[in-house]
């Protein structure tokens, strides 16, 4: 429209006029400019997928240790349930890596050292130590991290890697935080 009246009066713009529809012109820019960019926003999160609850865990686990969860899952898991690391002090799962000719009375078979020390590595990582003159718990039931983890509920004596099931059903998939309906809303 601006341009049409400047070519239809030519000699009738003074410097003034021309400073002001510059100006517009530039406004009217920008103001498109800044409707796409939001524009551009508003599409993306309509597109985006909302974020669905997972069983995972709260942080996630550094590529790193992937290997060494892996490992202790293929280990550990074909005689019972995986422990998550963060119920047993880190001075436990030292213990048990260090021997593992005695493992609660049994000798763990086809257990090599570079197995040892990727689950060292995610264990290691993933679990946290008792104080120095704190006792070492050997047993989960005696464990300060697993009962920090269950204050509210009424355990079973003696505890042991068998009665996770009860409240987690889905325990020998590692999935701890899937818990049994009656458990689901508990304070």
């Amino acid at each position: 429209m601006v341009a049409g009246y400047l070519w239809r009066f030519p000699g009738t713009i003074n410097e003034r006029d021309m400073a002001f529809f510059r100006s517009v012109r530039s406004r009217v820019f920008s103001v498109i400019f800044l409707a796409s960019i939001l524009g551009g926003i508003l599409i993306s999160w309509a597109f985006t997928p909302p974020v669905e609850a997972q069983s995972s865990p709260v942080e996630p686990l550094p590529s790193r240790y992937q290997i060494g969860l892996q490992t202790y899952l293929e280990n550990c898991s074909t005689c019972h349930i995986p422990i998550p690391a963060s119920v047993l002090p880190t001075q436990t799962w030292k213990h048990l890596l260090e021997k593992p000719n005695s493992h609660y009375g049994i000798r763990l078979p086809n257990m090599i050292g570079i197995n040892q020390r990727l689950m060292w590595d995610y264990l290691a990582y993933s679990s946290r130590p008792v104080s120095k003159d704190a006792p070492v718990p050997l047993f989960i039931e005696q464990s300060p991290w697993f009962k920090a983890l269950h204050p509210r509920v009424s355990l079973p004596s003696p505890v042991t890697h068998l009665t996770c099931v009860t409240c987690h059903p889905n325990a020998a998939r590692y999935d701890y935080r899937t818990l049994t309906p009656e458990w689901e809303n508990a304070p």
